[in-house]
Order: structure tokens, then sequence, then C-alpha cells
């Protein structure tokens, strides 16, 4: 569990922060049809080494890319290739992850592939919205399960599942800390936080059921229904009236 309060070490983990803020700018300008999910790993990769930080995804526990790319069903790991093509009406989510002067940082965002379906873009809109509930509770005073329960209230209320098999997590200086940060649960449960505890909030949002199949690789996984799912992520610093977000 990494709580920061040295302005230094702030300024550290501000500045991965920034770099996948980068990322996503030379991302979303590649997002379109015909474009493989291995050209845009090999971008996020050139954007990181160039300012000085590190795939933080790269190797670990043997993952072989910069990034995740995830199309349409896929929920979470998707393995980069240059057999991907993007389609249009496609939705791609990308995670990344940089590692800088012993700091991680880990986001991720859902993109449209050009003209999308109003479901899907539903679809999108919620998940985001969630995130935005989830780190409206990262506050000092407030508990982890508050993230939670703000998450799964946003998601099923407009009728839609919180993916349970992944959850968010603590990070800083590893990629993955405790606290294990779920997307759903009963708020008021475990220990308060403290200002400058760094934590990634990730929900991850099915159009149809939850529950999830892994491919034979290892990695991809994908609805089990085969219906669209959505992803959006944010480091966070929790802070004393509201929370920091460095990506």
């Amino acid at each position: 569990m990494t709580i920061l309060t040295d302005k230094a070490d702030l300024d550290k983990i501000r500045e991965s922060g920034r770099i996948i803020k980068d990322v996503f700018t030379g991302v979303r300008s590649m997002i379109a049809e015909g474009v493989t999910t291995a050209e845009i790993d090999r971008e996020a990769e050139k954007v990181i080494t160039g300012a000085g930080g590190r795939p933080a995804f790269k190797g670990y526990k043997g993952y072989p890319a910069t990034i995740c790319a995830s199309v349409n069903d896929v929920v979470v790991h998707g393995i980069p290739s240059e057999e991907i093509k993007l389609k249009r009406g496609d939705i791609v989510s990308i995670d990344v992850g940089v590692e800088k002067n012993g700091f991680f940082a880990d986001a991720a965002r859902t993109f449209a592939v050009g003209e999308i379906s109003p479901a899907a873009e539903r679809l999108m809109r919620v998940t985001e919205s969630s995130l935005r509930e989830g780190i409206k509770k990262a506050v000092a005073g407030y508990r982890v399960s508050d993230i939670s329960n703000a998450v799964q209230c946003e998601v099923e209320k407009e009728g839609f599942q919180e993916v349970r098999t992944f959850v968010g997590h603590g990070i800083g200086r590893q990629l993955h800390e405790p606290p294990e940060v779920p997307n759903w649960g009963e708020k008021g449960r475990g220990k308060k936080m403290k200002k400058g505890l760094v934590l990634a909030i990730e929900p991850m949002v099915n159009e149809g059921a939850r529950e999830v199949d892994i491919k034979e690789d290892g990695w991809t996984a994908v609805t089990c229904d085969g219906k669209l799912s959505a992803h959006f992520e944010h480091t966070v610093i929790v802070g004393d009236n509201e929370a920091e977000i460095i990506t």
C-alpha cells in the first residue's frame, strides 16, 4: 500500500500519470478503421520510452505487450495483434501502465471506432460515469467499500452489470498493491482511507451478463454471452476533500 505525503514522491508519480495522458493523446488520433491493435501498441511504447518511462505491463507475469487492447466483447487483457484490425462500429478499450522513477500509474479508456450503435454509446457513457462516481468517494475518511458501492449503484441503475472477476487495486511503488478495489459491495465497510493513498479505480461493465471466459492464451477475458464490454480507469491520490486524478 502506497501512501504519499512527500512532495518529491508526489511529483514522481504525477510524471508517470502525465506519460499515460500523452499515450492516450497519441492513441486517440490513431483509432480508425483498418488500424491494427499492434500498431497502437507500438505507438504507446514509443511514447512511454521516449519520455523516459517503462511499459509496466510488458513482461509482467509474462504478458507480451505494452498495452491491453480489448475489442467489443473482450473485457480486459486483449493482446495486441497484427491480425486484429479495427472496424467501423467497434469499441476498443486501451489499458496502459507506466513506471518511471520507481512509481507506477495505470489507466484505461474505451474508444469508439467511427459511428457506433446507440447501445454501445450508452454502455461507454455509463461505464465512464460509474468511474466518476467512484472517484468522488476516494476521499480521506471514506472507505474503499464506498467507492465500490458508488460504482455498482451507477452501473446497475442503468441496467448493466459490473464485472466481478477483476478488481481495481492499490498502486504506487508496485503496479498492483493492496487494497483491492472491487466494483461492487456494501458501503461503510473496512478501514477508512487516508490522504495520500494511491488507487487505480477501474470499472469494467458488461452489456449483458457479468460473467467472463478466459481464452486459451491465458490472458484474453471475453464476455460469456458475446455482448459488449467497456472499461475506464484512472489512478488517483486520495485527498482531504477530493481525489487528485493523475491520469
